[in-house]
């Protein structure tokens, strides 16, 4: 297992500290990712940078809509400007459009 310096839940002070560099353990609450992750379990989150490169179906970290969530990438638009990533859970439901900065860590165990 990776070294985290931070563990902590679906939140903004999770983000935070994503958002400073540090690797975290992230635990999740509910049933919406299931199979894939179950509530409660936890997993190791890398801060999502400039250089990160995103795929749809990783799992992320990310804020939509005010709220935070360990949700899929869905899809991916790119514009000239920036890319936008579709977040959705693992049952149908989408959350939302974001760019990159509401994306603060990627699952990676």
């Amino acid at each position: 297992m990776l070294e985290f310096t931070f563990s902590g839940n679906e939140s903004k002070t999770t983000a935070d500290h994503l958002k400073n560099g540090e690797i975290c353990k992230v635990t999740g609450v509910g049933n919406s990712m299931l199979p894939i992750l179950k509530s409660r379990q936890s997993v190791i989150c890398e801060p999502v940078t400039n250089e990160t490169i995103l795929h749809k179906k990783d799992i992320v970290l990310c804020k939509v809509n005010g709220h935070h969530y360990l949700h899929l990438i869905h899809a991916i638009k790119k514009t000239k400007k920036n890319e936008m990533f579709l977040i959705g859970n693992n049952h149908g439901h989408m959350n939302g459009w974001v760019n990159k900065d509401n994306i603060y860590g990627k699952v990676v165990e």
